[in-house]
């Protein structure tokens, strides 16, 4: 039995999509998410062989950001991208920072079952309604295919799911409750977080996040 993850801001198509996937054979979906956040906090729980994620779930991380860190620290889970997005470049930056697949949300359910049952043999399927041209291929393989963020990588894990919190304004206490970190650590992970994009103002930073696509609102 695969074991799906749902990662929706919408808590009507997290139940719809459950739905769908749990009428597939040997298909289960074990819980859903609404944040970048949260959806790396629980595959890194495991229990997860597929993911089936929005690219825009604000206010939070960009589901860009999301689809690479999982893909780099858990390269087993099988990511699918459903999104409204439709735009060729957000296709090729999914695929670039590790999806094995991209439906649109426009397309029908069976886009959803052709994935699933693509990505447990291992294969990559794009929407039927998504054309992929050289131009588009060649980006996709390019190492620069995704915004240049030597700084942000040099974060840590946690510093890097502190980062969009802070962003999007909110406190030290919030953050503490939010990633069940205490407050000095917080404040620790804001510091590094400045020294290494030498940063000096949540406006700074802010304007970094908006300009490098870290989040959404």
């Amino acid at each position: 039995m695969y074991k799906v993850l749902v990662a929706d801001d919408h808590a009507v198509v997290r139940a719809g999509i459950s739905y769908l996937v749990n009428h597939q054979p040997n298909f289960s979906v074990v819980d859903g998410t609404a944040s970048g956040t949260d959806t790396y906090m629980r595959v890194e729980q495991g229990d997860v062989d597929i993911l089936i994620m929005d690219l825009s779930m604000p206010p939070g991380e960009s589901g860009l950001i999301t689809t690479k860190r999982i893909h780099d620290k858990f390269p087993k889970v099988k990511i699918i991208i459903l999104s409204m997005h439709e735009e060729q470049e957000y296709i090729n930056k999914a695929i670039h920072n590790g999806a094995m697949s991209y439906i649109l949300k426009s397309s029908s359910d069976q886009e959803i079952v052709k994935a699933l049952k693509h990505v447990v043999n291992g294969e990559d399927y794009l929407d039927s309604n998504i054309i992929i041209s050289k131009d588009d291929l060649r980006q996709i393989n390019a190492d620069g295919a995704d915004v240049n963020l030597k700084g942000y990588r040099s974060l840590s894990k946690r510093e890097k799911e502190v980062f969009p919190l802070i962003a999007l304004g909110y406190s030290n206490k919030e953050i503490s409750e939010k990633l069940f970190i205490s407050t000095k650590t917080v404040e620790a992970h804001k510091a590094n977080i400045s020294r290494k994009l030498q940063l000096h103002s949540r406006v700074e930073l802010v304007r970094y996040a908006i300009h490098h696509h870290l989040i959404d609102f």
